[in-house]
Formats: C-alpha cells, sequence, structure tokens
C-alpha cells in the first residue's frame, strides 16, 4: 500500500458530510500485514486461522466503535450503528479471506472501508437515516472450498448438504461442513435450509473492492462505479486421456495424444470466443491450468493423460450457455477425431448479477459533486454482491485503483484512492436514493 496519510486525510468532503476515519483502516491494514502475511505474500484460509484472526480484529473494533455485534450460522459477522428511523437497513460488506499467498487488499478493502465510513459517522456524532450494518463476510474465495461465495449463500440459506459434507478445503481435506462447525458455525441449521437474513430487512447492499484488473490505472481513475458481474461456469478438475506411446516409433494415425486433443479444444474455444466477441457478446474464456502427469510422463512419451482447468465468465446468462454447448460438442468432436476422452469433471457455475441502476446513477451523481474521478465500468470477477443482487437486494459495488492485479502477494493500492472510495460510500449511506427506500419500506 502506497502511504499518503496527510493527502487521504485533508481530502475535502462535499458539503457538510462527517469525514471518513482513514487512519484506523491504515492501521487495520498493517496490523492485517503483520499477522497474516509471510515474507511473501498473504494468506488468510477460508474458516482458518488467518480469517479468523481477521474477523477477531473486526469484532474488536466493533466494539470500541460502540457497534451491535452478531453472527450467524455460517460465521459471516454483522456490526450494526443504529440509525434515526426504522425500516430495512443498509449494508455495506465484503470478505476477510484470502487466496494462498494472496494480497493484502482483495476483499480485507471492502470491510475496512465500512468501517472508516461508521466510525467517521460516531467520531462526527452522526447517526445515519437507517441502521448500518457492515458484514464480514466468510469463504468468499474459491480456491479453499472449490465452491462460490460460500458466507454469503450461507447467509441466505444456499448451501447444500452434498456441499457441507463432499466439498473439501484444499489445504487440508476437511469438509465445509467440519471447517464451519470447528469455526463456531452452526451446520444443523444450515441444512434446514432456513435463509438467516431477509432480504426484505436489506435497503440496499453495498460493496467495495479493489479493482482485479489494469482498468482504472490505465484510464487514471481512482474509482470505478460498476454496473453488473459477470457470471461463470467452471471445469477445476478436468482431464484428457489417451495412451502413452512411444515417441518416435508411433506414426501420427495411430497415435490417441491427450496434449494435442486438449490443445485442440482449447483453440476451438478461443476461435468461438473471437466470434462471439465480434457479435458484441461479453465473454472472457480461461484454461487456467494445463498440465502432463509429472510422475508418467516423458520427453520421448506421447502423453497419455493430461489435466486441466476451464473457467468461462459473461454477463450474459445466454452467452453462458452457448458457450457451454460449443464446449460439449468440440470435445465429442475431438474425442472422435483424436481417439482420446475428457473427463470434465464436476461442474460448478454462478450466475450474473446486475447491479441496481438507482445506485449506479446516486454513486455517479456524488462522484460528480464531490469531484471525484469515476469510471462506469462492468466487473469480471465474481464478488458476494451477485448473491444479494440475486436475492433481489439492490445492490451497488465500488472499485477501488490497484496496480499489479490482485491474487498476488503485489496488490498496491493507494490509500488516497481508497479514501476516494470511502466518501462515495458515506454519501450515499447519508443519503440514500428516495425510490429504494420507499420500494423496502
Amino acid at each position: 500500500m502506497t502511504i499518503q496519510s496527510e493527502r487521504a486525510c485533508s481530502a475535502p468532503e462535499g458539503g457538510n458530510r462527517p469525514p471518513v476515519d482513514i487512519g484506523l483502516a491504515e492501521r487495520l491494514f498493517d496490523e492485517l500485514r503483520r499477522r497474516t502475511g509471510t515474507n511473501r505474500g498473504i494468506t488468510r484460509t477460508s474458516y482458518g486461522l488467518g480469517e479468523q484472526i481477521a474477523h477477531d480484529m473486526m469484532r474488536r473494533e466493533a466494539h470500541k466503535l460502540g457497534l451491535e455485534v452478531r453472527t450467524d450460522p455460517g460465521c459471516n459477522l454483522y456490526m450494526t450503528l443504529k440509525g434515526r428511523e426504522t425500516g430495512p437497513a443498509i449494508f455495506i460488506g465484503s470478505h476477510l479471506d484470502s487466496v494462498p499467498m494472496g494480497g493484502n487488499f482483495d476483499g480485507a478493502a471492502g470491510v475496512l472501508l465500512g468501517l472508516a465510513v461508521i466510525s467517521g459517522y460516531v467520531r462526527a456524532g452522526v447517526r445515519p437515516p437507517r441502521d448500518i450494518t457492515l458484514m464480514a463476510i466468510r469463504a468468499e474465495e474459491s480456491t479453499w472450498f472449490g465452491a462460490s461465495y460460500i458466507g454469503s449463500r450461507a447467509a441466505f440459506g444456499l448451501l447444500t448438504d452434498r456441499e457441507l459434507d463432499e466439498v473439501k478445503r484444499s489445504s487440508d481435506q476437511i469438509s465445509l461442513g467440519a471447517a464451519i462447525d470447528a469455526a463456531g458455525g452452526d451446520t444443523a441449521f444450515l441444512r434446514s435450509g432456513k435463509s438467516f437474513l431477509d432480504p426484505s430487512d436489506i435497503a440496499m447492499f453495498l460493496e467495495a473492492h479493489i479493482e482485479q484488473g489494469p482498468v482504472l490505472i490505465e484510464r487514471n481513475q481512482p474509482v470505478g462505479i460498476v454496473t453488473g458481474i459477470r457470471g461463470s461456469f467452471r471445469y477445476r478438475d478436468a482431464k484428457c486421456l489417451g495412451v502413452y506411446a512411444h515417441s518416435g516409433a508411433t506414426p501420427r494415425e495411430y497415435r490417441s495424444d491427450a496434449v494435442k486433443a486438449a490443445a485442440a479444444l482449447v483453440m476451438d474455444l478461443d476461435t468461438a470466443w473471437e466470434q462471439l466477441a465480434e457479435d458484441g457478446a461479453d465473454l472472457v474464456v480461461t484454461f487456467g491450468q494445463f498440465a502432463t502427469d509429472a510422475s508418467e510422463a516423458a520427453f520421448s512419451k506421447i502423453a497419455g493423460r493430461l489435466s486441466f482447468s476451464l473457467d468461462v465468465r459473461s454477463q450474459e446468462a445466454e452467452t453462458l450457455k452457448c458457450v457451454h454447448k460449443i464446449l460439449l460438442d468440440a470435445v465429442a468432436r475431438i474425442e472422435a477425431s483424436h481417439k482420446v476422452r475428457f473427463e470434465l469433471g464436476r461442474l460448478t457455475d454462478s450466475k450474473p448479477a446486475s447491479m441496481d441502476r438507482s445506485l449506479v446513477d446516486a454513486l455517479s451523481g456524488f462522484a460528480a459533486e464531490d469531484g471525484i474521478p469515476a469510471h462506469v465500468m462492468a466487473c469480471g470477477a465474481g464478488h458476494d454482491a451477485a448473491v444479494f443482487a440475486d436475492a433481489g437486494v439492490p445492490t451497488g459495488m465500488v472499485f477501488i485503483r490497484n496496480a499489479n492485479g490482485s491474487h498476488n502477494p503485489d496488490e498496491q493500492m493507494d490509500i488516497a484512492d481508497f479514501a476516494e472510495a470511502a466518501r462515495l460510500v458515506s454519501a450515499l449511506c447519508l443519503s440514500p436514493p428516495v425510490e429504494i427506500l420507499k420500494a423496502r419500506a
């Protein structure tokens, strides 16, 4: 993090709005780095030690601010500042877990931003119009359990018995259900399918997050206002199975080459991606893992086995459906022509989500009013905000400029950009769109 405390704390505020508590956020970012970092990156395992340390820190700070604190059966943490009026609450939230050897800001920036906003109100003696609940969400990073949005789905009663029993944590093979119970959760409640959160009790949900791509850096703008979140389908543990054979003694027509067949699949999907993009579809296709078996493959052998992963994302449900059919058709065709067999494994997916138009407009208006350069943009990565939007809660997202991407130790967020995003969220919480409050009354 680039520390520019003087600039951040002296940034002008719109109207008579209370300042956000950037000093608190800086202190907690530093503590998170010390307590959950190593000499190379940050690791806050979902339902593990690092994530628990972060949750305990937030609980400690919430008590200092006099907030009401509670947890749910999925171990999500809720910290509430009471408002002046009754009615559905305003939620601010993000996650505190990280990928292995990740960065300090992915997820945590959204939680600390909410805490900085609330602390600013408390220090200034300001009561917002509605209760404001900061939600520290568990297990957003799917790298640990191979499932998306575990904590936020748990809050809405959307985890299945199969997930709780069969999905294992990658680091130690502990089941999701056992990990939740070990962290103090209540899987008996989760198995009932009951929702801890009632969408009608939530006026709106706001998530701040570092941008995970280069758009804001390239445009030289500190914040982004998100219009929608891409959905996905994923095959995390796919295989192409051929026949091992001698590289010099086996003619082309007799080969069952797993590498060649899998490469053909990559090229077929890339061609489809190019054609759909030319037609105006929103789409990204990624083969993030692609490897032969090191224990069996050799320089002079035709590969009989290749493992790979496939991650397909789009804002358009029809595009995801179309690409999945293209994938299955290509698999069948390549199996026949290359004499191989594909095992795609378990399919996981997530739905595309649109952000509430009135929240996009309101955030854009506050940015213009306060002179904050902001870019209206789509979101390519998945976030807990998608779960709230899918539950019918008016949802908005704010991106914070971030260099060097995310999910790596080199994330670089400027605290001054963080302060600009916090000012936007603070302004929106004090003056939420009237049409949302009326609709959610």
